[in-house]
């Protein structure tokens, strides 16, 4: 079994990646307008995936970790992030069905949507305090950048960072 301390030293390893991974995109986007950028972390660092030399993203990560080390941690929070896209989800979902359930028959459908958008409204603020509490570290500590590696995947640019805590 294994045990909590490792769990946690995993998953706070996954949520500073997270944060440079975000402070990354955040910095490339207000330069590069033309390119849509996505990416995912892990344990090990974080991708990001757009049409951009692992020139400029290396550039761009090392701003990224030095200004978080500033303490500009809002940088680590970012409004398309997939952590909000699953809290509107989840939201939306749950409060569509209970309501659709909790509803007379001919109400239901009504209920669902009024409880749908009322989630939705919830949900941004709701996904960003998820950001910042649960999966994003704003506070990097000694976190190193080991390498930015640059592949193609299905003829896109896929960069992998590599980092170390």
């Amino acid at each position: 079994m294994v045990e909590m301390s490792v769990l946690n030293s995993i998953w706070r390893r996954v949520r500073v990646n997270h944060a440079l991974e975000h402070a990354t995109i955040t910095l490339l986007s207000g330069r590069i307008t033309d390119v849509v950028l996505r990416g995912r972390s892990n344990r090990n660092g974080f991708y990001v995936v757009g049409d951009v030399s692992a020139s400029v993203i290396t550039e761009a990560v090392g701003e990224a970790l030095e200004r978080l080390r500033a303490g500009e941690s809002d940088l680590a929070i970012h409004p398309f992030c997939g952590t909000n896209l699953a809290v509107a989800g989840l939201l939306t979902g749950t409060a569509s069905a209970f309501a659709a359930r909790s509803a007379r028959k001919s109400d239901g459908y009504p209920a669902a949507i009024l409880a749908a958008l009322v989630a939705l409204a919830i949900s941004q603020p709701l996904g960003y305090w998820a950001q910042r509490n649960l999966t994003t570290e704003g506070n990097v500590g000694h976190l190193r950048v080991l390498s930015v590696d640059e592949k193609r995947f299905l003829g896109k640019r896929l960069h992998f960072v590599s980092t170390s805590q």
